[in-house]
């Protein structure tokens, strides 16, 4: 791929978008493109950690799986985001498998690297902590669900996260642009498919939640939030 469109691609990601192309310079000439198809791996679970990923299109699973390959879903990814958001200025390994969802385009930065430009770059240090401090008061929220409510609640306001990190606002409601199964959702907070499955057809008799003719959830974002206060 030509050095422009990675400087391109690069330049687009929201961590980046403020740098000018003096400073973009030495990131594009250490990232490495990557095209990936649906049900590859980008990394997974114990694999020496040693990039960074940044994602230009397409769609990512992280997931962590235990001993007894259950599944737990951390995160779908969308274009813009970068991970693993674990592993900067620390050896060790990739806490959780990556799955590309949709087809991707990927940057790739060797971490050592990407480390020495942070160093060099203290605001782009600060942007980066701060998306840091993001994920830790997401992590946060989730363990406060998992503690403060009941199975019913839990899947409510796991909808309503996706509203935010995996929705676009369309009239009056949200379309969840990602094809979510029962199974996947449940995943995602450590549930069943069929508490999952009689959520979501309760959810959908009350008029809180639909699907378009594509399969993609509608969700009325503020009646399903009064559900839970």
């Amino acid at each position: 791929m030509r050095k422009e469109e990675i400087e391109k691609r690069i330049g687009s990601v929201p961590l980046f978008k403020e740098l000018n192309r003096e400073e973009l310079s030495p990131i594009v000439e250490i990232a490495q493109t990557r095209f990936y198809k649906q049900k590859m791996y980008v990394f997974m679970q114990g694999d020496p950690l040693d990039r960074v990923f940044f994602l230009h299109s397409g769609k990512v699973k992280i997931y962590k799986t235990d001993l007894s390959g259950r599944e737990q879903i951390v995160s779908v990814l969308e274009a813009g985001e970068m991970f693993p958001h674990a592993g900067f200025f620390r050896k060790g390994l990739y806490p959780a498998h990556a799955e590309i969802m949709e087809e991707a385009q990927l940057a790739a930065i060797p971490i050592d690297r990407f480390e020495q430009i942070l160093i060099s770059y203290p605001e782009l240090c600060i942007k980066l902590f701060k998306v840091l401090g993001e994920k830790i008061i997401d992590l946060q929220n989730r363990l406060e669900e998992q503690i403060l409510h009941n199975t019913h609640e839990q899947i409510i306001m796991l909808l309503l996260r996706l509203c935010k990190t995996n929705g676009v606002k369309a009239d009056e409601v949200y379309k969840i642009t990602t094809h979510f199964t029962n199974r996947e959702l449940a995943n995602m907070i450590g549930t069943s498919r069929e508490t999952v499955s009689r959520t979501i057809n309760h959810l959908k008799k009350k008029g809180y939640l639909a699907t378009d003719e594509s399969g993609y959830f509608l969700i009325d974002r503020s009646q399903l939030k009064e559900q839970i206060i």
